[in-house]
């Protein structure tokens, strides 16, 4: 079986949701967030998001991490810690031999529930109903990183279609 591990980015909160592919669809095995404190300098909160990472990574054992690509923010501060977990994420898998996706916010709404502009609310219900969840999933952001793995699953045909 195939599992994709999707990460929603972040320094204070990093959302992560792990999918196996199951013919003829995927289910969710877990979903969640890492949360550092802000308080604490910011590489040691780097670091201990990259052990998290890790620690994910060595128990889910994914074949793909698909990760959200910060196109815009307003506030600069919150867009730097974006991208640095982003960053430590993106080398944590690619040192543990996974497969790296990037996808843009716009890329993922689409891919979830068929209109890119669609609002966080419908991101979280299509995601809900595809994965046959009945749990509501706080925060948001372990559904947006489920999200982030089912759009990677809709990129990519081959790893849901019969062998």
């Amino acid at each position: 079986m195939k599992r994709v591990l999707g990460i929603d980015p972040g320094l204070s909160r990093c959302g992560y949701g792990v999918i196996e592919v199951a013919r003829p669809h995927g289910r969710a095995i877990a979903a969640g967030v890492i949360r550092t404190e802000p308080g604490v300098p910011i590489p040691q909160r780097l670091a201990r998001l990259q052990r998290e990472v890790a620690a994910l990574v060595d128990e889910y054992r994914p074949d793909v991490v698909a990760v959200e690509r910060v196109l815009f923010q307003v506030n600069v501060s919150t867009a730097m810690g974006v991208g640095q977990a982003s960053g430590v994420v993106m080398a944590c898998a690619a040192q543990a031999g996974c497969e790296v996706s990037e996808y843009s916010p716009n890329e993922i709404k689409l891919a979830v529930t068929g209109w890119g502009g669609a609002n966080k609310e419908q991101v979280i219900a299509m995601v809900r109903s595809q994965l046959n969840i009945s749990a509501e999933l706080k925060p948001p952001d372990a559904a947006d990183a489920l999200a982030v793995a089912m759009c990677h699953l809709a990129q990519s045909p081959a790893l849901v279609a019969p062998q």
